[in-house]
């Protein structure tokens, strides 16, 4: 099963705000063997959000979403996924209790009445307002909970607050509760050289050789035309089953010894 991240906001697009999730989810996933196959970046319009979220429902993987399922007008998330699903919204029985159980205690805190009919404490509600047949995601963070809905082909969509405090520890949970038994299917190994003075054309060839000889395997080039330390280099290296890796690099080395290339430091991931 492959991993997916959409991250939803204007604010990120504008760069009023800087995208924290990417780098998170990457490293929430490295912790447990996985690896994110793809990212996709999304402004707060409706007609984006929800094809986004439809070929997401339709792509079979298991995909993490961040912002926008709060009650603002800005937030859309939750009704383009009712609409890429072709379902209603209806309001969560247990995401409506977690909410009532937020504003009690707010309301405690301040130490006035907990007033169930005020406009504010109604309005709330509606963020327990989800696609029918929607799972909520435990927010341990203020009990406003996200949701997860099923995709059409096996795989399902995660959806979280934008704000990391929140969804950061959620996604966590999803990843632990409902992909415990993917954990380490994605562990892989790296293994790269600096190579000085070639150009990525000559030594293609040895970078299709050694992926249609080591199964497992791919092989991945970093050039660099202004590094501070080793100037214009590639960076060529191998990546993939742990079991298969040294083999593939020692392919990887022999190759670049044929063509006479003068390497630099070796890189182990």
């Amino acid at each position: 099963m492959d991993f997916g991240l959409i991250i939803i906001g204007d604010e990120i697009l504008s760069g009023k705000r800087e995208d924290k999730h990417f780098t998170k989810v990457v490293a929430l996933l490295a912790e447990r063997g996985l690896q994110l196959a793809w990212a996709r970046y999304v402004g707060d319009d409706r007609r984006l959000i929800t094809q986004a979220l439809r070929d997401a429902f339709a792509s079979g993987a298991a995909v993490l979403s961040c912002g926008g399922i709060g009650a603002t007008p800005d937030d859309h998330t939750r009704q383009c996924a009712a609409a890429a699903l072709g379902v209603p919204l209806a309001l969560h029985p247990e995401a409506r209790e977690l909410i009532t159980q937020r504003m009690q205690e707010i309301a405690a805190e301040q130490g006035l009445p907990y007033e169930p009919e005020r406009d504010d404490n109604r309005h709330r509600l509606d963020m327990g307002c989800f696609p029918q047949g929607a799972r909520i995601i435990p927010n341990p963070y203020n009990k406003i909970a996200g949701f997860s809905c099923d995709g059409q082909a096996g795989g399902a969509v995660h959806f979280v607050p934008g704000f990391p405090v929140m969804a950061w520890p959620m996604i966590a949970w999803v990843l632990d509760t409902q992909y415990a038994a993917l954990h380490g299917r994605h562990v892989q190994g790296e293994r790269s050289v600096v190579v000085y003075g070639a150009m990525e054309a000559t030594l293609t060839p040895l970078m299709e050789d050694i992926e249609a000889r080591c199964a497992g395997i791919r092989v991945f080039s970093l050039p660099s035309v202004d590094h501070p330390v080793h100037g214009r280099h590639i960076e060529l290296g191998v990546k993939g089953d742990p079991d298969q890796l040294e083999a593939a690099y020692r392919v990887l080395l022999d190759g670049l010894a044929a063509h006479g290339a003068r390497l630099g430091p070796e890189v182990v991931r």
